[in-house]
């Protein structure tokens, strides 16, 4: 019994089958330009989070006492104006006191949003390096195509990025629950304390609980990173066909290259045929090589060679030799020397002018020309 199958249910998907290649330089740097790099938005986040932290803790102290002066110094303010204007407070003077309020707010706020930019700058930079790129924030219009976003909210990505979502919120609730159950005392007293206290108890439970919620936080992120790491390699491996596209898109076409060195080597062909006729000899081996010398003192203070051969294209030259009555003189040794030695154009080495000066005497001499 005979049973017939598919073989291409076993063809592996994508152009050129499956991703096993390393990604080359040009797609990288085209996936940089697209703001496509291996960065994790977590470790941002941590290191925010810990700076923010260990600043409320180093400022806590003077954070209360700016607090409570400013609002003495707001409600202080309230008597003097009722006097100043017969009992009634008017819509301005509440202006004044809440811009007042607010401008001291903002510079006791201000080395948090310096540093949180700083910070944010900073781990950005350390993660993928300083590339700017304006690409990710131009629209595109199928990020609006609800079927892809079905398929995004249906990926792995978006499962993995669900589990990241409940196992920070795990761990923060368990670092939240367990710190707080050992501080619940002092918690029980807050309202039998003075308000300056009741605001450092506050300050020391908020800051502590905020250190340890970031340094669980980090260890997150640091996951996080060798885990985007990976992916961003894996993302970019290339299928072979792949590498070989990407190579005819730089290189060019093999075939193509191929064709255009060949019709540049049959044009070199044909202008040296055409510049045969000039020659004083054509040296051969006498098969394999023929080699046709040139010598014009007025061009050049030794022979050159105009054109040269093997094979089929040696005989190529010795008939037109023949056409033209150019001598043919067979020398095996000169011939090999000239034509792996010599190219097209270019004059004959010093130590081979004995040997081509004795052949253009012998050919000269047949000539009648000495």
């Amino acid at each position: 019994m005979i049973l017939a199958y598919n073989l291409q249910f076993f063809a592996k998907d994508g152009p050129g089958g499956e991703k096993t290649e390393e990604p080359t330089a040009k797609k990288l740097d085209d996936a940089r330009k697209e703001g496509q790099v291996a960065k994790s938005k977590e470790i941002s986040n941590a290191l925010e989070l810990l700076a923010f932290f260990s600043l409320v803790y180093l400022w806590t102290r003077y954070m209360a006492t700016f607090f409570v002066g400013n609002m003495y110094d707001i409600y202080s303010q309230i008597p003097e104006y009722i006097k100043l204007y017969d009992g009634h407070i008017q819509e301005q003077t509440i202006s004044t006191l809440f811009i007042s309020a607010l401008l001291r707010i903002l510079l006791i706020m201000a080395p948090f949003l310096l540093v949180g930019v700083l910070v944010c700058v900073v781990a950005d930079v350390a993660q993928v390096k300083w590339k700017p790129t304006t690409k990710p924030l131009q629209p595109k219009f199928s990020k609006l195509n609800p079927v892809n976003g079905f398929k995004r909210f249906l990926s792995v990505n978006s499962l993995v990025e669900l589990l990241k979502s409940l196992l920070k919120i795990a761990l923060v609730g368990y670092v939240v629950y367990s710190y707080l159950r050992k501080n619940m005392p002092p918690i029980y007293q807050f309202y039998d304390l003075p308000l300056n206290q009741g605001i450092m108890l506050i300050g020391t439970l908020v800051v502590n609980l905020g250190l340890r919620i970031s340094a669980f936080y980090v260890i997150i992120a640091l996951l996080d990173y060798i885990y985007q790491k990976v992916k961003f390699k894996n993302d970019m491996k290339m299928t072979k066909q792949e590498v070989k596209d990407e190579y005819k898109n730089q290189e060019g076409d093999p075939q193509i290259k191929s064709k255009q060195r060949q019709r540049m080597q049959e044009a070199s062909r044909r202008r040296m045929m055409q510049q045969l006729p000039q020659a004083d000899v054509v040296i051969t081996n006498p098969t394999h090589y023929a080699v046709a010398i040139k010598y014009d003192p007025e061009l050049y203070d030794a022979p050159y060679v105009i054109a040269k051969g093997a094979d089929y294209l040696a005989q190529k030259i010795k008939e037109e030799a023949k056409e033209h009555h150019i001598e043919i003189v067979e020398n095996k040794p000169l011939a090999r020397m000239l034509y792996a030695n010599v190219d097209i154009g270019s004059v004959v080495p010093p130590e081979l002018y004995q040997a081509v000066a004795e052949v253009l005497a012998f050919v000269y001499h047949l000539q009648g020309k000495v």
